[in-house]
């Protein structure tokens, strides 16, 4: 299952939002009003929970400053990748989307198709908070 935000626009240089985005702490600032949970487990993983869904950690995969972070599932339990894309639209400017990768059976895919895509649109429009 293929999901993607979409494309906001960022008053930010790239390296800026990467550097931001590396920081687990600045998630916080970009959850959902609907957030039960969120907690900074290390310096590359952060854990939350939304409210009627179980709590996921989530932890950084690969970083190829400033155009790419690469989130996974901590656990094989629900295997998936969140990929953060960064791209320059000039010194002071970038635009940012997010793509959701998860290996999910038919039936789960239905079940967390709709909040996983409000998920990332939302962290997607919440960037402005950064």
């Amino acid at each position: 299952m293929n999901l993607e935000s979409p494309k906001v626009s960022v008053a930010k240089s790239a390296q800026e939002l990467f550097d931001l985005l590396t920081d687990m702490k600045n998630f916080e600032k970009l959850m959902p009003e609907n957030i039960a949970k969120f907690e900074v487990i290390g310096e590359d993983s952060f854990l939350f929970g939304l409210k009627g869904m179980p709590e996921i950690q989530l932890k950084v995969k690969e970083k190829a400053a400033p155009g790419k972070i690469v989130f996974g599932a901590a656990t094989d339990k629900v295997p998936f990748t969140l990929i953060t894309n960064i791209d320059s639209v000039s010194e002071n400017s970038s635009a940012l989307k997010f793509d959701f990768e998860g290996s999910f059976n038919p039936m789960m895919a239905m079940m967390v198709k709709g909040p996983i895509g409000k998920f990332i649109e939302t962290l997607a429009n919440n960037m402005s908070k950064l």
